[in-house]
């Protein structure tokens, strides 16, 4: 599917349950744009959770992970995003930092996070998972879906064509 959010936005704007994202964030990885469904994580410097997720083999789907924010560790490297290219990952949103973003933007999948930062979390396994998280402005909620390109994130409730 080739899109571009802005076209998006004038299409689809005024429909109930469309929202875009306050523009806080870095992008990264080899794809420009990508889309799918959303899997949710809130974790705090922790990313034990994420490695777990990543694991799993999918189609079409978006990670979005609520790190708080936080700028003081990586709650995502290149390993754990080749992993995510290999099982079939079409993207990833952190709400907080990475590191190895070197090798990641030479991967086939997009990264978007606030930062970079070269210490890796902690792994403790605290964190919950297809809750609904709300960060940027927007309530991200499991199944629904993802538009990402170099001018920003949407989320629509329904998948749009």
């Amino acid at each position: 599917m080739s899109f571009l959010t802005g076209a998006l936005c004038d299409r689809f704007s005024a429909q109930e349950n469309f929202q875009i994202a306050e523009p806080l964030f870095r992008y990264f990885g080899g794809k420009s744009q990508f889309s799918g469904q959303i899997t949710t994580l809130k974790v705090f410097e922790d990313n034990t959770l994420v490695r777990t997720v990543l694991e799993e083999k999918v189609t079409d789907r978006v990670l979005v992970i609520d790190g708080g924010g936080s700028k003081r560790c990586a709650l995502l490297g290149d390993a754990l995003t080749a992993l995510a290219v290999e099982n079939g990952w079409q993207g990833i949103v952190v709400y907080g930092s990475i590191r190895g973003s070197e090798a990641i933007n030479k991967m086939p999948i997009g990264v978007v996070a606030l930062n970079t930062h070269p210490l890796c979390s902690s792994k403790h396994g605290h964190g919950h998972r297809d809750s609904v998280i709300t960060f940027a402005g927007v309530n991200f909620k499991k199944d629904h879906y993802l538009y990402a390109d170099s001018d920003g994130i949407i989320v629509s409730e329904t998948k749009l064509d």
